[in-house]
């Protein structure tokens, strides 16, 4: 057991997105998988009573090495990365179709109230969103769906992890009333190896500066 979990420590550091028990243990030698999740745990108890600057966690429906929280700034201090920042509108976007995927474009911009292309476009580009396929109604609109960025990016082991309506109402009222700041945005609360790329601020019916534009009517 000792030299599997050397193993898969090593598997797990040189790897840039989490790996999936049967991953690791098809790389380990097609070891059983039981025997792999056995190790994994161990693992997990571990890092957790050595209480260091790094710990094992489930992410994404995999597993991977992340950096205490607390110790954020001192890393900001070394690698100095853009802002990994979200306008309100691609958060708001976002929300919506976690919460309601499968979902379509028209669902989408129903429930904003307000043309959702560019940032649906935004968020395409940044993987944060993949393209399911058509739906079979006139028109045959794209039905979007989050990707598997997205958990890494939010720190969720899958969809269920999302909070409830009743934790984003308390939430909500814990934040207290809004900022009059219009152009505030959100950070991201990944805490992984690389930070998500700094995304635009413009606004939502506008292509981000050179990347090419999905067009929505050849996607499949």
């Amino acid at each position: 057991m000792d030299e599997l979990k050397k193993i898969i420590e090593s598997l797990l550091f040189v790897a840039e997105d989490p790996l999936t028990a049967h991953t690791l243990g098809k790389a380990a030698g097609n070891r059983e998988l039981a025997e792999v999740r056995t190790a994994i745990n161990e693992l997990i108890q571990e890092y957790e009573k050595r209480d260091g600057g790094f710990y094992l966690a489930r992410v994404a429906g995999g597993y991977q090495f992340r950096t205490a929280p607390e110790n954020t700034p001192w890393i900001k201090q070394l690698i100095q990365p853009n802002a990994p920042r979200l306008s309100k509108a691609a958060l708001e976007t976002l929300a919506i179709i976690a919460y309601k995927q499968p979902v379509i474009r028209a669902d989408i911009e129903r429930i904003r109230g307000v043309d959702s292309g560019g940032v649906i476009r935004m968020l395409l580009e940044r993987k944060l969103l993949r393209v399911l396929g058509r739906k079979e109604i006139p028109g045959r609109p794209l039905i979007y769906a989050t990707t598997k960025l997205f958990l890494q990016v939010f720190d969720l082991k899958d969809l269920k992890d999302l909070p409830s309506p009743k934790e984003i109402e308390d939430m909500a009222l814990e934040a207290g009333p809004p900022s009059d700041s219009g152009d505030q945005t959100a950070e991201s609360t990944q805490s992984g190896t690389g930070p998500l790329p700094e995304t635009s601020q413009a606004p939502d019916n506008t292509v981000l500066p050179g990347s090419p534009p999905v067009d929505e009517t050849s996607q499949a």
